[in-house]
C-alpha cells in the first residue's frame, strides 16, 4: 500500500539475462553442493576426515614409539599420580604443608617399590641352588614319566636334553646375562629418574598444571576439560587401586598353595602373579603356566596339576566376588575393545604398553561419558535403541 492509499505495482523482477553473474553461477554451485551431499559424496568426506585422522594417530603413535624414554615414564607417573592422589590429598586435610605431604607420599611409594624388588631378589638368591637340585631331580622324574608314553622318546634324547639342562644350569650363562643385562639398564635408570621427577610434579602440581593447560578455552568448553581431566585421574586411580587389591589377594592366595605344594622360589612367583594381573584376560594365565611349569621341573607333574588347579580356583573366585566388589564400574569396557588395546600396546611398547593400554582404554571411555555433560556421553556414543543381547 502506496503513502496515500494507492497500492504500489510490485518492481519487476529481473530477467535472466539482466541478473548479476553470481546469480548465473548458483546453479553451477547448487550442483556442486549437490555433488558432496549425495550418499557417495557424504562418504567421501567421511572417508578423508577418517583418514586425516588415522593420519594425526599414526604421527603422534611414531614420535611416541621413537621417545618411549620420555613417554612412558610420562605414562606411568600420571597412572601412579593418580593411583596415590587420595594420599596426597588425605595428608593436605589433615593440616601438612602440600610440599611435605607430596614427599612423604612419594617416598612411601618409592620405598614399597624398593622393598619389592629387593624381596625378589633375595629370594632367587637364596633359593637357587635348591631350585637347580630340584630341577635336575625333575627331569630325573620326568623321564620315568614319559618312558610310558605312547609314543616313542629314544634315552639319547632325554640325556641330551637333561645335559642341556644341567650345564645351563650349572654355568655361568645366567651370571654372563645379567652382566650384560647391567650395560643395558642406563635408559632404565633414566627412565626412572625421570618418572620419579614427573610423579613428584603431578602430585604437588597435577591440578594448577590441568588449569593451566585449559586457559585458553571458555565457557562450556573450559567446563568440558574440567570433566575430562576429573573423569580421566579417577578412572586411573580406581583402575590401579583396584586391579591391586585383585592382585594382592591372588598373589597371597596362589602363593600359600605354592607354599603347602612344596614349589621353590614362592616368593618371586607370587610377586609375579601380583605383577601379571596388571594385564587383563591374560596376565593370570601367563602367571599360572609359569607357576605351573617351574613346579613340573622342580617337584614333578602331580604336582603342577594341583597347582594349575589352584590358580584356576584363585582366579575363578577372584573375578566372580573379588573383582565385581572392588573394580565395580571402573572398567566398563567389553572384553573384545580390552584385547585390542593390548595388542595395541604390547606392538607399541612391550610389556609396559600391555601394563598401560587398559587404564589408558578406560580412562578415554571415560571421558567420552562425560564430553556433553555430567551424565551425557558425546552423541555418537549414545544409545539410540535399546540394545539387544
Amino acid at each position: 500500500m502506496g503513502l496515500f492509499g494507492r497500492r504500489t505495482p510490485p518492481p519487476a523482477r529481473p530477467s535472466v539475462e539482466d541478473r548479476p553473474s553470481s546469480e548465473h553461477e548458483a546453479p553451477a554451485d547448487s550442483g556442486a553442493s549437490r555433488l558432496w551431499s549425495d550418499g557417495v559424496g557424504r562418504v567421501g568426506t567421511r572417508s578423508l576426515q577418517i583418514l586425516a585422522v588415522v593420519a594425526v594417530i599414526a604421527v603422534f603413535g611414531f614420535v611416541g614409539t621413537r621417545l618411549t624414554l620420555v613417554v612412558i615414564p610420562v605414562l606411568i607417573a600420571l597412572v601412579l599420580a593418580a593411583a596415590i592422589s587420595p594420599l596426597v590429598s588425605f595428608l593436605r586435610r589433615r593440616g601438612l604443608p602440600s610440599l611435605l605431604a607430596t614427599w612423604i607420599s612419594l617416598l612411601t611409594l618409592v620405598a614399597l617399590l624398593t622393598g619389592i624388588v629387593w624381596l625378589v631378589v633375595r629370594a632367587v638368591v637364596d633359593q637357587w641352588d635348591e631350585l637347580q637340585a630340584q630341577a635336575l631331580d625333575g627331569f630325573d622324574s620326568l623321564q620315568t614319566y614319559i618312558q610310558d608314553l605312547p609314543f616313542e622318546i629314544s634315552d639319547e634324547q632325554i640325556t641330551s636334553v637333561r645335559e642341556s639342562a644341567l650345564s645351563l644350569l650349572q654355568s655361568d650363562a645366567v651370571g654372563s646375562g645379567a652382566i650384560a643385562g647391567v650395560s643395558q639398564t642406563a635408559d632404565f635408570v633414566a627412565g626412572f629418574f625421570i618418572m620419579i621427577v614427573v610423579l613428584f610434579f603431578f602430585l604437588k602440581d597435577g591440578p594448577a598444571m590441568w588449569e593451566f593447560l585449559l586457559r585458553p578455552f571458555e565457557g562450556h568448553r573450559y567446563e568440558r576439560g574440567r570433566r575430562v581431566g576429573t573423569a580421566t585421574i579417577r578412572t586411573l586411580g580406581s583402575y590401579v587401586r583396584g586391579t591391586a587389591i585383585v592382585a594382592i589377594v591372588d598373589a597371597v592366595g596362589i602363593g600359600i598353595g605354592l607354599a603347602i605344594v612344596g614349589v621353590p622360589l614362592v616368593i618371586p612367583l607370587s610377586v609375579l602373579v601380583f605383577l601379571l594381573a596388571f594385564i587383563p584376560l591374560v596376565g593370570a594365565t601367563v602367571a599360572g603356566i609359569l607357576a605351573a611349569l617351574v613346579t613340573l621341573v622342580a617337584v614333578g607333574p602331580v604336582e603342577a596339576l594341583i597347582v594349575v588347579a589352584i590358580v584356576v580356583v584363585v582366579n575363578q573366585l577372584e573375578g566372580d566376588f573379588l573383582q565385581p566388589i572392588v573394580m565395580g564400574r571402573t572398567l566398563r569396557l567389553h572384553p573384545l575393545v580390552i584385547l585390542f588395546a593390548l595388542t595395541a600396546g604390547t606392538v607399541l611398547a612391550g610389556i609396559t604398553g600391555a601394563v598401560l593400554a587398559v587404564p589408558i582404554a578406560a580412562s578415554i571411555w571415560s571421558a567420552i561419558q562425560v564430553w556433553d555433560g555430567p551424565d551425557l556421553p558425546a552423541r555418537f556414543a549414545r544409545k539410540k535403541r535399546p540394545e539387544t543381547v
